[in-house]
C-alpha cells in the first residue's frame, strides 16, 4: 500500500481519492445516461454495444483528464495519438474504439510515469467492462413474438381476435394495419409479450380455429440490440 501511494512520480502528487472518486462518479452518470438512452430511443438501430459505450467513455475521459492535470505537453501528446487511431483505422463498433480509447489512455498514464494510476484505471477499467459483460447492461426484450395474419371479417369484430391474443399476452401491439385490395379485407402484424412461451402453438391453433383469419404467420422474437 505504501508503494501504491507513492508510485507516481510525476510532477503533481496524485490524490487516489480523487481519481476512484471521479471514476465512480462518471460511472454513476454514464449509467444515468446510458438508461435514458434506452428507455428513449424508439427506433430500430437500437445497439447494445452502443449504450455499453456510453457507461464505459466517461470512465476512461475522467482518467485522462486525470492523467493530463493541466499538463499542456501531454494534451498535446493526446490529440497526436487519437489523429493516428482516428485516421489509420475504421472502427465498426463503438465498444472497439471504447476499448482503444482505453488502452491509449493506460498507456499515456504509464509513459507520463502516473504508474499507481495506470494500475488502478486499468483495472477499473477491466472490471467495468467485465460488469457490463456478465450483466448483459443494455439489452432490452420487449416482445417474445412477432405475428401476421390476414383478417377477412369486419373491422368492428376485430375485437375478437384482440380479446384472443390478449389471454395469451402480457402486452400486445399492433404493429402495422393494410388494407388488401384484391383479397379483401386486412393484414396485420402484432408483436406480443406473452405470458408463457411454451404455450405459442397452442395460441396459433386458437388462431386457425377463429372465423376469418388467415395465412398466419409467426416468428420468435430475439433481443432487440446489434439491429
Amino acid at each position: 500500500m505504501d508503494w501504491l501511494r507513492t508510485a507516481d512520480i510525476a510532477a503533481v502528487p496524485t490524490d487516489f481519492a480523487a481519481v476512484l472518486l471521479g471514476c465512480l462518479l462518471s460511472f454513476l452518470c454514464g449509467q444515468a445516461v446510458a438508461w435514458t438512452y434506452m428507455y428513449t430511443h424508439p427506433g430500430l438501430s437500437y445497439s447494445r454495444s452502443f449504450v455499453n459505450s456510453l457507461v464505459v467513455i466517461p470512465v476512461i475521459v475522467a482518467l485522462v483528464m486525470q492523467i493530463l492535470s493541466n499538463n499542456l505537453v501531454t494534451a498535446f501528446g493526446l490529440m497526436a495519438v487519437f489523429a493516428i487511431v482516428r485516421f489509420r483505422n475504421i472502427l465498426r463498433d463503438t465498444l472497439d474504439t471504447t476499448y482503444v480509447l482505453t488502452t491509449i489512455v493506460v498507456g499515456m498514464a504509464a509513459g507520463t510515469q502516473k504508474y499507481a494510476t495506470c494500475i488502478v484505471g486499468c483495472g477499473f477499467a477491466i472490471a467495468l467492462f467485465a460488469y457490463l459483460r456478465i450483466s448483459n447492461f443494455g439489452a432490452r426484450h420487449r416482445h417474445d413474438l412477432i405475428l401476421n395474419l390476414h383478417w377477412a371479417r369486419p373491422l368492428p369484430d376485430i375485437g375478437l381476435l384482440d380479446r384472443l391474443l390478449q389471454r395469451h399476452s402480457r402486452e400486445l401491439v399492433r404493429a402495422s394495419q393494410r388494407t388488401n385490395e384484391g383479397a379483401g379485407g386486412v393484414d396485420l402484424s402484432y408483436r406480443l409479450l406473452l405470458r408463457d412461451t411454451s404455450r405459442t402453438p397452442e395460441l396459433l391453433k386458437e388462431l386457425r380455429e377463429l372465423e376469418g383469419v388467415s395465412r398466419i404467420t409467426s416468428v420468435k422474437a430475439e433481443d432487440e440490440s446489434e439491429l
